[in-house]
């Protein structure tokens, strides 16, 4: 059986590469080990994008030469290390023999030598006082553990909220529901869980929310299979209600994958659903969870900025743009954000989302809605966006979002990142006039 550590550095070094996410990467290393090694795997991998930023800069003033590209699983191996160290219980003498022998492992002779000398110079600066802490500290990367762009943007875009935000980003997110109330009321589900032996609360912003009070094993909750819940935030759940759905209306969903949207649209109300995902490795799991949630959409695989490709000419009353993003509002579900954005990505996704936006609104029938939807909190993405869009599309009406949750901008509300809630998400609802 393949190293448990080494496995991870390789679902790791795919992350480095920027050859995917360890949503795409993961799967393969857990499929090659044992079952009980699983979950530590997935610790690792985790737990080390998460403290990415600080770990990079330790790795900086340790390692004298600039790694090779073809080592980078040595240099994903050197990261995990110094997080276990760092920020997990392992104690230090295990650590380190348990990655050096991750390294002897990858067949790259010399690896193990110099793993074992970095991780041991790690603990000896550790133990020498403070200095070494406090040359780390000088970066505000280290200090607020995310990259120096994303401070930066951040500072800039929120000057009262920004340190907020970064500190909500690293912990663990907690594990919220949306219950299909085709099938089961919330309160039902509710003292379900409870006699099951899993506490939860109703969301507080989400009519159809409930957060678990401990993560576990979604399969065993009562109704899986049934179909009584989806995992979703709190945040993304409230598209349904700003919508104003009504029966007989037809809806699309642009960029639908993973389909938590789509499903929640059919559960809210007896609406035929239009579900266009560019990406056909995920449309699987789409038909999946409608299945499973005995929901049917007609799912197109097709690029939703090229209507003209995929588009029958009937306007739909209703158009939910989840548009593609950053992803900086979910960082805290998916860490590995930290390694695969950049500052240069941000232009390039507002330029994609104004065309998604320009493209989508002629296919809305005149007294539609159209809701636009991002999970960033950078307003180059959002209220920017629309704000663009007004602009020049002068038919388009802003609608001001009336809710007691988020910021209220000029253009739409802003949710923040949550530690005990919610994502950061961003919503703009946009009218057509009759």
């Amino acid at each position: 059986m393949a190293n448990l550590r080494l496995l991870a550095a390789q679902a790791l070094t795919c992350v480095l590469r920027q050859q995917g996410s360890l949503a795409s990467s993961l799967p393969k290393a857990l499929e090659q080990a044992e079952h009980g090694d699983r979950a530590l795997i997935q610790q690792l991998c985790y737990g080390t994008c998460r403290h990415f930023p600080q770990l990079e800069l330790i790795a900086d003033q340790l390692i004298h030469k600039p790694m090779k590209p073809q080592d980078l699983d040595i240099y994903a191996l050197i990261l995990m290390g110094l997080y276990q160290i760092k920020a997990m219980r392992t104690p230090d003498y295990a650590a380190v023999d348990a990655t050096v022998q991750a390294a002897k492992a990858s067949g790259k002779r010399w690896a193990d030598k110099l793993v074992n000398g970095i991780l041991r110079s790690y603990i000896r600066a550790l133990a020498g006082g403070p200095e070494f802490e406090e040359i780390l500290n000088e970066h505000d990367a280290y200090r607020y553990n995310h990259p120096q762009w994303l401070v930066s943007k951040l500072g800039n875009h929120w000057p009262d909220h920004w340190q907020a935000i970064l500190a909500a980003n690293d912990p663990q997110a907690p594990l919220t529901l949306r219950i299909n109330v085709r099938q089961v009321s919330r309160e039902e589900f509710l003292t379900a869980l409870a006699d099951a032996g899993h506490p939860a609360n109703p969301c507080q912003y989400s009519s159809v929310g409930v957060q678990l009070e401990k993560a576990c094993d979604i399969t065993a909750l009562p109704g899986f299979a049934q179909g009584w819940f989806s995992v979703q935030d709190e945040a993304p759940q409230l598209s349904a209600h700003l919508l104003e759905l009504k029966s007989g209306q037809r809806v699309l969903d642009a960029c639908a994958a993973p389909g938590g949207k789509t499903c929640h649209l059919l559960e809210a109300a007896d609406v035929k659903v239009t579900a266009i995902e560019l990406e056909q490795r995920r449309i699987g799991r789409m038909e999946e969870n409608l299945q499973r949630l005995q929901l049917k959409a007609d799912i197109i695989c097709a690029d939703a900025s090229e209507p003209e490709g995929w588009w029958d000419g009937q306007h739909f009353d209703r158009i939910l743009l989840d548009a593609p993003c950053s992803a900086t509002g979910v960082i805290r579900r998916n860490p590995d954000i930290k390694i695969l954005r950049s500052s240069e990505d941000i232009l390039a996704l507002a330029q994609l989302q104004l065309k998604l936006l320009t493209k989508l609104w002629p296919l809305l029938k005149p007294g539609g809605y159209l809701l636009y939807a991002t999970c960033s909190v950078l307003r180059q993405e959002n209220d920017r966006v629309v704000g663009r869009f007004l602009k020049y599309q002068t038919e388009a009406q802003h609608c001001a979002i009336e809710a007691h949750w988020g910021l209220e901008l000029e253009h739409g509300r802003q949710l923040l990142p949550d530690p005990n809630s919610h994502d950061g998400f961003y919503y703009a609802k946009l009218h057509k006039p009759a």
